[in-house]
């Protein structure tokens, strides 16, 4: 079977679990090598290291670098490069959230949110795009959301910072044009994680109903698909932004939420 990403390789940020490992296993099946980033515990990350590993033969590199720290992500884009020669694709995963009405919001919540969710990929990008353009190849995936296009109540900074993901992709996008380097978004709708799937208990139980109409009428109230996206779709339009025949695709926000931003 060919593999679309043979020789390529690649960084994906919060690869530890959820969406980026996802990404990360699927990316290594179509032959890429992958350097691991994210938070766990050491088993967790042991874990994820030697699932991608045993695709891709050999060790899986691995950075624990704390993304709000500017510095820590340009040395993390560092250590890639040095660990597998160069970054020919960067997908900024790594994000985190709080709820809160905006007038109880914490200050720190909101530094913490904009720092993870947006300016770490903003440093990531500028560290990596000098040598995608000498080596004149490169693909860059911001994972924005659904609320990187509409928003929700009590997720300001969540809203806030996913929308400026979508806009730092466009721009950049413009600023690589005539290059073989593209920048695109995916805004995936409520993906299926242990994190999500946790929510829907608490639900049923706040509101006196099964967890299936807690899942189905309350969490993914505005999914109109009235189930989870997996994480497999989302990682499998990544592989695509990344193959042979998406160099035409570029600045897109790409929505992967069953039909959340089209009603």
């Amino acid at each position: 079977m060919t593999q679309s990403l043979k020789g390529r390789t690649a960084l994906v940020t919060g690869s530890t679990s959820g969406i980026g490992l996802a990404i990360a296993l699927a990316f290594a099946r179509e032959g890429a090598r992958v350097m691991l980033n994210g938070f766990g515990t050491p088993e967790a990350i042991a874990a994820a290291r030697s699932e991608v590993a045993s695709i891709q033969g050999g060790e899986a590199p691995y950075s624990d670098a704390d993304l709000s720290n500017p510095a820590a992500v340009r040395q993390m884009c560092a250590d890639a490069a040095a660990a597998m020669g160069q970054v020919d694709i960067l997908v900024n995963n790594a994000g985190i959230q709080f709820v809160s009405p905006v007038e109880e919001f914490p200050e720190e919540k909101w530094d913490a949110i904009l720092a993870i969710n947006l300016s770490s990929n903003f440093h990531a990008i500028k560290a990596v795009l000098p040598t995608m353009r000498e080596r004149g190849w490169g693909r860059i995936i911001n994972v924005a959301s659904a609320h990187g296009l509409v928003a929700s109540p009590f997720k300001s900074a969540y809203v806030t910072a996913k929308h400026g993901v979508v806009g730092l992709t466009k721009t950049v996008a413009i600023e690589v044009a005539r290059t073989p380097i593209t920048c695109n978004a995916i805004c995936p709708g409520f993906v299926r994680t242990p994190l999500a799937e946790a929510q829907v208990a608490p639900l049923a139980q706040k509101h006196g109903v099964s967890e299936e109409v807690a899942l189905t009428d309350l969490l993914l109230e505005k999914q109109p698909s009235k189930r989870w996206v997996e994480v497999e779709e989302v990682a499998g339009m990544a592989v695509y932004l990344c193959g042979p025949n998406s160099g035409a695709v570029n600045g897109a926000a790409l929505s992967v939420d069953g039909g959340w931003t089209a009603s």
